[in-house]
């Protein structure tokens, strides 16, 4: 995706009356001056929309660049043994010990410069806007002020989330220095909840907003972030503000990722969109479609990771209460009981038999889709290692024989995300009946019997939630660490154990399915404690002479 903004212009007569003077003049010809840039709504609408792209890199690109984090958590797991990003890597990172040096951390899940780039340009932005912006209206100068600070708070948010003592700039650019202390992180959270709370007041609602960021933005950014610094006053407030701005569930759950804000989905919040006219798409299906996708088209993709036994093992039935998985723990001729699992499992993940793009899935060895087994097939070409699929999130109308590229969009801030915040956050202040409501709401959508329960009950039906509800949306590992559980033993935490999946195997002859239960990883997962926060990048170390390594990667 582009990331400068360049407008060309048509020149007629380049050369005409062209002096000495006229050559040392390095403006740049190609590009709209900054005063012209800043002067006119139209083109500061184009600058801002610049710094807005960077929640496509939030959402798909710095949780991780070497894949969705649920393959650090026993959620998801890619199957290649091949030792590059979605592949071997994130097994690496899934099992800690001496793979997590300060280098390889940084390297594969640190994103310190390309964030403080992020918040450099977006403070340059906010400081042409104060200064050169003068020809705007004062109600479209407070608009684009209140986009520029949801930006930057949203930034320093993964910023703080990541590292905890950071370098707090903002837009006074004479402030900054090669030499910079860092912030602590109760400063930090300070920065990004002002910053928050002050684009709320300054944006516009969503129905004036014209598909640009508003109200509602603003605050579901604010129930994620000050989750995360333990503010949950500052959680419920927004979460409620959302509810006074009409936000709500879709009845369907599999309809707030599968239908368009401009089909009237009234659950997203913050919606990421594609175009094939535009020339901008994404490769979403080429990673996670099921590998019999391709293999029908002659071409080979799809099934890079793969959700894991455990992760279906999550599920309830869809009259509530989890099955017994233990008859599948070793190996069997009995299917297992798919079918009669809860909606959101059947909007999730895809299985032996499940119905897809007018075929069934083949997840078994000879199967058009196809198992690999970890560790011995260096390449799954397709194949899944687990026995499934991803479904949420893969576009089914995808012809992958027609285009390769997909542009399906992406559900960035939902409302069935700050429900379940609200519900955390009112736990943590003692408000259980608001928390008992808000999981309610989330189980009713989908047909799930609940009782309002107290104290760790009510706790563990929270957690349940967040891990069904939000799997694969890229949670679930922050959930652990902001928890502090995850350097706790499994299956509290992420330390000391492996994920598995089923091998599945077709008598020709009968039909029949024989379902092995098999390890997927190597070793144990780990996740140390001092991941609790990422190394700072040796460039920050050797180029500021008032920061130093953090204690816990010295």
């Amino acid at each position: 995706m582009k990331r400068q903004l360049t407008i060309i212009c048509l020149v007629a007569s380049v050369f005409a009356g062209v002096s000495c003077n006229s050559l040392l003049d390095l403006t740049p010809r190609d590009r709209v001056s900054d005063i012209v840039m800043w002067n006119d709504i139209q083109s500061a609408e184009y600058a801002v929309n610049d710094i807005v792209s960077y929640t496509y890199n939030i959402f798909a690109s710095w949780p991780s660049s070497v894949g969705m984090t649920e393959a650090f958590t026993d959620e998801f797991k890619y199957g290649s043994y091949v030792n590059f990003a979605y592949a071997l890597i994130p097994s690496q990172v899934a099992y800690g010990g001496t793979n997590l040096t300060n280098n390889f951390v940084d390297v594969y899940l640190g994103c310190w410069g390309s964030l403080y780039s992020a918040v450099r340009r977006t403070n340059e932005a906010l400081d042409n806007l104060h200064t050169l912006g003068t020809k705007l209206s004062a109600a479209d100068a407070q608009r684009l002020e209140g986009e520029l600070l949801l930006m930057r708070g949203w930034l320093y948010f993964e910023l703080v989330k990541r590292y905890k003592e950071v370098i707090l700039y903002d837009e006074d650019l004479t402030a900054i220095k090669a030499d910079k202390a860092l912030s602590t992180e109760a400063q930090g959270w300070d920065f990004i909840e002002k910053d928050l709370k002050d684009a709320a007041a300054k944006l516009p609602v969503k129905a004036a907003a014209s598909g640009r960021l508003d109200k509602g933005v603003a605050f579901a950014v604010t129930s994620r972030a000050m989750l995360y610094a333990g503010r949950n006053q500052a959680v419920v407030d927004a979460v409620d503000s959302l509810a006074a701005l009409g936000y709500s569930l879709e009845p369907a759950y599999a309809d707030a990722f599968t239908k368009s804000v401009s089909a009237g989905n009234r659950e997203t919040i913050f919606q990421y969109s594609w175009s094939y006219s535009d020339n901008i798409t994404h490769e979403f299906d080429f990673y996670y479609s099921p590998g019999g996708d391709y293999a029908l088209a002659e071409q080979i993709g799809g099934g890079y990771g793969t959700p894991t036994q455990e992760m279906v093992e999550s599920y309830e039935y869809a009259t509530g209460g989890k099955p017994d998985w233990s008859a599948w723990h070793g190996t069997t001729t009995t299917d297992p009981p798919y079918a009669l699992l809860e909606p959101r499992f059947q909007a999730t993940i895809l299985y032996n038999g499940a119905a897809w793009k007018g075929r069934t899935i083949e997840p078994y060895v000879g199967g058009i889709d196809g198992f690999c087994t970890w560790n011995r097939e260096p390449q799954p070409n397709g194949r899944t290692t687990t026995g499934y699929y991803l479904r949420k999130m893969v576009d089914e109308t995808h012809n992958i024989a027609e285009r390769a590229q997909s542009t399906q969009h992406f559900v960035v801030l939902r409302y069935g995300e700050a429900l379940l915040n609200k519900a955390e956050a009112c736990y943590r202040l003692g408000y259980e009946d608001k928390a008992n409501a808000a999981v309610k709401a989330i189980r009713d959508r989908v047909g799930l019997p609940y009782t309002d329960k107290t104290g760790d009950a009510l706790w563990t039906a929270i957690r349940q939630e967040r891990r069904i509800e939000l799997a694969y949306e890229g949670l679930w590992y922050w959930d652990l660490r902001r928890w502090g559980d995850a350097d706790k033993a499994y299956p509290q935490g992420l330390n000391g154990y492996q994920v598995h999946g089923l091998k599945i195997e077709k008598d020709a002859g009968t039909g029949v399915f024989t379902y092995k239960y098999v390890s997927v990883d190597d070793q144990d997962r780990n996740f140390p404690a001092k991941m609790y926060r990422f190394p700072l990048p040796e460039s920050e170390i050797n180029s500021n002479s008032l920061v130093s390594q953090y204690p816990e990667w010295n």
